[in-house]
């Protein structure tokens, strides 16, 4: 009887290494270049600073907000400085007043 013997492949401890590899380098590439990579990374903080920036401005921008309308509440204006004031920043005057234009800041 016939029984046939085959000759095992001098690459057949290649097989193990070469796939890990081709792992590696799988994983290895998306952890630079991926959504949650390290380039990703950099853009994501980027993005913070800008971002800082922004809110800081807004927040300059409330406080400054904040200061108007204490300003409005009870007790601290007259009635006719309220009424100065709605009547510059909505730009409404009555039939006998008299406007005078000049250096007007927000």
């Amino acid at each position: 009887m016939w029984t046939r013997q085959r000759r095992r492949s001098p690459y057949r401890h290649l097989v193990l290494p070469v796939f890990t590899f081709c792992v590696l380098a799988y994983f290895g590439h998306h952890a630079l270049t991926g959504k949650y990579g390290l380039a990703s990374k950099r853009e994501y903080e980027r993005r913070i600073e800008v971002l800082k920036v922004e809110l800081a401005s807004l927040e300059e921008r409330r406080q400054q907000l904040d200061k108007r309308t204490a300003m409005l509440r009870d007790g601290s204006l007259e009635r006719d400085m309220i009424d100065e004031q709605a009547r510059r920043l909505l730009g409404v005057t009555r039939a006998n007043e008299i406007v005078i234009l000049h250096g007007f800041q927000n």
